[in-house]
């Protein structure tokens, strides 16, 4: 018998027997993993943030279990079993893969419980927006960090590319200034969602003004922030820009707002009667916080005078709703009960006397 002849059946006997003890290994994971799931379960009921986070590793943490067992078989099969090299940096990939898929998981269930610990619907949800905020940015930031790291480990396993980055470390002055060059706006927005987060000069829900445009910030990923304005359209923003451009938040510290409603009348227009109308238009409106309603002579011109109304809001919708209350109320108020005091356009006419004329009166 030649030696190939002879060999094939001991190489398959030596595979069949490190697959026997892998079959064993992953029906003992399962087993193992079917067990601590329902004890996990049964000591997380109690904590809304650990029953997420465990919901959330389910999937990831059963294939890291399963990998380990697989690598501690291929780890102890003996080293000139042929193929098992491949075998075992495969697997290694894997596991360095789920891991990382893991860990994702991990911050992901954290950053939803966190959130979800934090409703946005209360009345004041200011402290519950600037908590929203900064748990996003920072999930999205580890999040982006773990999977650049969990890539680079991969990679490292390949003695071709740890040899290509002995190279690039020895011409790292060049390289690092071209790498800078083509990540600055990926470093920009890194940089500036960790600025976001950290000092929040926005927040989700903050009402802003941006461009011109009147909108509710809805969404901040790691690379933009979309903003949805009043007619339902989303802009979309980078994230730097929101660093290095002024913008208004009309929320940034509250959610309350003094809406203005402005009227032009005639100067024989009696203030009273129409602050009493301003009181009931705020009264009859679901819309006024009660907090003060205000009428104000602000400017006159030359054929009326300007009046500026302040009410005021718990939000910025309200507080729009609330405005156009008042501001019909106020006009159908002056076209029924003083009509003749609207803006109106005066104008003086003067009729010179007759002259007599030089040639005497007329025969």
């Amino acid at each position: 018998m030649s030696p190939i002849a002879y060999g094939i059946p001991v190489l398959l006997e030596h595979w069949a027997l490190t697959l026997a003890v892998a079959l064993v290994a992953l029906v003992a994971v399962e087993a193992i993993f079917w067990v601590g799931v329902r004890l996990v379960r049964r000591a997380a009921r109690r904590s809304a943030m650990a029953v997420t986070v465990t919901q959330a590793i389910h999937g990831p943490s059963h294939w890291v279990l399963r990998l380990v067992a697989l690598n501690l078989v291929w780890q102890g099969a003996p080293d000139d079993l042929a193929g098992i090299a491949g075998v075992q940096r495969w697997t290694g990939l894997l596991l360095i893969a789920v891991v990382t898929w893991l860990v994702v998981r991990v911050v992901n269930g954290t950053a939803r419980a966190v959130v979800a610990a934090h409703p946005v619907t209360v009345a004041d949800n200011l402290a519950a927006r600037r908590i929203h905020t900064q748990t996003r940015a920072i999930a999205k930031t580890l999040v982006g960090l773990i999977v650049v790291i969990g890539a680079s480990l991969m990679l490292m396993t390949f003695p071709a590319v740890r040899q290509i980055g002995t190279s690039l470390l020895a011409s790292a002055g060049l390289v690092g200034i071209v790498a800078g060059f083509a990540a600055r706006p990926v470093l920009g927005n890194l940089i500036a969602g960790l600025q976001i987060g950290l000092t929040q000069p926005i927040r989700i829900d903050d009402v802003v003004i941006v461009q011109g445009e009147w909108g509710v910030i809805e969404e901040i990923t790691g690379a933009y922030v979309v903003v949805r304005v009043w007619d339902q359209r989303r802009l979309v923003v980078p994230l730097q820009w929101w660093i290095e451009n002024p913008f208004q938040n009309w929320t940034r510290n509250t959610s309350e707002l003094i809406g203005t409603v402005f009227l032009w009348v005639d100067y024989r227009m009696p203030l009273a009667p129409l602050r009493e109308a301003l009181k009931a238009a705020c009264e009859a409106s679901p819309h006024w916080d009660r907090r003060f309603a205000l009428l104000q002579v602000v400017e006159g011109g030359e054929t009326a005078m300007q009046l500026r109304c302040l009410v005021t809001a718990a939000s910025a919708p309200q507080a729009w709703d609330l405005r156009c209350d008042v501001r019909e109320a106020l006009i159908d108020f002056v076209q029924r009960e003083y009509p003749q005091f609207l803006p109106r356009l005066r104008a003086e006419a003067e009729i010179a006397a007759p002259q007599p004329s030089p040639l005497g009166p007329p025969a």
